[in-house]
């Protein structure tokens, strides 16, 4: 080019992004996402070691979605709520929920509407019972040290209450019917809140497998001592002997977990009755 020549001189300014552009902040995203499921992890593991049977059983239900044990859930206004008081579903948009009666159906009669309602005040009170006893919303009756034996269960049969052994305390010695001061705690118990109820009593005793076959098996009859033990010292407490419905020994036949030779098998099974059924 000669030296007069008036030609543009043109600079070419290379633009640096630091960072890798907008991809440079991703993996913090990315690290806080790992580092908050870490510490759900850990605070899973944590409620897992730090909290008892019952404990567990409180915080699942407390995320299950609520499901009616029975068609009657109680009324009130709106759309959520039901119409009457004689709504059979939650969350029902009218009277009868989800079994709203269809073309050719019979309508509910004054009778099953009386007896849908008496079912659900049996629920309700075996419910109040369940958490009088396990202190749920409060404070139990029990001590602590009794609580760790204990576990309920609403079913249509009525309120089962399972009280088993632990691995470093038993409800009775070895081979014995004799009951330990936690047996008789939580009989002295069972008794006092029976007591507000009219509901009949059924006691079963279970006992766990012995990992040597014997001739001469005595779970039969040592369940049975247990299971008539148990309903003794209910009656001491105060319930009406004309009240407990029946009483039996189930032996090994019904371990609660998968191994048959568990501590866990050692226990008895007292039942509140539902009475509408």
């Amino acid at each position: 080019m000669g030296a007069g020549s008036n030609a543009p001189i043109i600079i070419k300014r290379k633009k640096v992004i630091a960072g890798g552009g907008h991809h440079g902040g991703a993996w913090k995203v990315a690290y806080a996402d790992f580092v908050t499921a870490m510490m759900a992890f850990f605070m899973l593991m944590w409620l897992l070691n730090a909290t008892t049977e019952q404990q567990r059983k409180g915080i699942a239900d407390y995320f299950s979605p609520t499901i009616p044990l029975v068609r009657v859930s109680g009324g009130g206004s709106g759309s959520f709520g039901g119409d009457n008081i004689f709504t059979q579903e939650q969350l029902a948009q009218s009277g009868r929920g989800i079994n709203q009666p269809t073309i050719g159906d019979e309508p509910v009669t004054a009778e099953q509407a009386a007896a849908d309602a008496a079912a659900a005040a049996q629920v309700a009170a075996l419910r109040d019972i369940e958490e009088t006893l396990m202190g749920i919303g409060g404070e139990s009756m029990l001590s602590e040290q009794a609580l760790r034996h204990i576990v309920t269960r609403l079913t249509d049969e009525g309120l089962v209450i399972d009280i088993f052994d632990l691995p470093d305390a038993t409800l009775f010695p070895p081979n014995s019917a004799e009951p330990n001061p936690v047996t008789v705690e939580v009989a002295r118990i069972l008794a006092s809140l029976f007591q507000s109820v009219s509901n009949d009593v059924a006691i079963t005793g279970h006992l766990r497998a012995q990992s040597v076959v014997r001739i001469d098996n005595p779970i039969w009859t040592l369940s049975t001592e247990r299971a008539s033990q148990m309903r003794q010292l209910i009656v001491d407490g105060g319930l009406s002997p004309m009240r407990i419905a029946r009483q039996t020994g189930a032996g090994d036949r019904n371990p609660a977990v998968r191994d048959p030779t568990a501590p866990r098998n050692n226990r008895l099974e007292v039942i509140l009755l539902r009475s509408d059924i």
